[in-house]
């Protein structure tokens, strides 16, 4: 099998109990045709680190509508209500990081650093639990890094070799996730011959790529609309 592959190809790569990495702020730069796939599949009890848990029934709303999410990893997650219900009655694990916070986790990750001292947090319910430690008579907290089993990201254009050029505010969670999973599927919107790409405009390199699909979804204003 090649690196670019059917969406159906992918499903192989999926299992229980996972944890998975998945890119997009709102809905920008979210992989959703990959996410569609998982609806296809029978695996359950994922573990997802992620900005949000979709948005406007999208992407990952959808897999958590179908139960398939037991513990989220992430920023903000009160646009989807369905997640704050299930939190509240104790029916889905929450862990909180700020956005920044949850970068640099990703990030560190990927580098193959265990973890970082920050003092954002420190003195919130965020830390509870967690190393503090003063440093220069401030306080800091330890946040390990993290990595995930895949990652599924969301790109604009790639070439056939597997390096990411990615459209403005889609270069968000993407580029540190990819970097950060044992897996890597990318969700793009063209694939094009290698040497098209300016070397100048790659942010992630094909050494990092594992799978290329082309996306079903286009972008008509500022809704994502599936091509059937």
């Amino acid at each position: 099998m090649g690196i670019i592959v059917s969406l159906e190809e992918i499903r192989h790569v999926l299992k229980s109990d996972m944890r998975i990495l998945v890119g997009g702020f709102g809905i920008s730069g979210t992989p959703l045709s990959v996410l569609d796939q998982v609806l296809h599949t029978d695996i359950e009890n994922l573990e997802i680190v992620s900005n949000n848990l979709g948005d406007n029934g999208m992407g990952l709303h959808k897999v958590f509508m179908e139960g398939k999410i037991k513990k989220a990893i992430g920023s903000f997650f009160t646009i989807n209500k369905e997640a704050v219900v299930a939190w509240s009655k104790g029916e889905l694990e929450i862990e909180l990081l700020p956005q920044g916070t949850l970068a640099e986790a990703i990030r560190c990750g990927g580098a193959g650093i265990g973890g970082f001292y920050t003092k954002t947090a420190v003195g919130t319910a965020l830390t509870k639990d967690k190393e503090i430690r003063e440093i220069d008579g401030q306080r800091y907290v330890f946040e390990k890094g993290i990595r995930g089993d895949v990652a599924l990201i969301k790109a604009a254009k790639a070439d056939k070799l597997g390096n990411l050029v990615y459209h403005t505010t889609a270069r968000n969670f993407n580029p540190v996730m990819a970097t950060a999973a044992d897996f890597v599927i990318a969700e793009v919107d063209e694939i094009v011959d290698v040497g098209e790409l300016d070397p100048e405009h790659i942010v992630t390199p094909h050494i990092y790529v594992d799978y290329i699909v082309q996306s079903t979804y286009i972008k008509e204003g500022s809704e994502y609309v599936e091509v059937k």
